[in-house]
């Protein structure tokens, strides 16, 4: 399998923090030298491995806001 290469362009946030350390964060991420996309995933502490996770570009993510802010919790 081929390495797939990625740079976090900016950490927007963090969601949740596992006791041994991982956190999961929505960040702004360039795959493999493509335009950067807002991405869902859980990071291990110096950002060298990941889980699996999801990215959204800005129409999706502007989706996704309107599903949320529609949700009674």
């Amino acid at each position: 399998m081929a390495d797939i290469k990625f740079e976090i362009k900016e950490i927007i946030g963090v969601l949740a923090e596992s006791p041994k350390g991982w956190k999961k964060e929505l960040n702004l991420v360039s795959w493999n030298d493509k335009t950067p996309k807002y991405d869902l995933r859980e990071w291990s502490p110096d950002h060298t491995k990941m889980g699996k996770g999801v990215t959204l570009n800005k129409e999706e993510l502007e989706k996704l806001k309107e599903i949320l802010t529609g949700i009674n919790f």
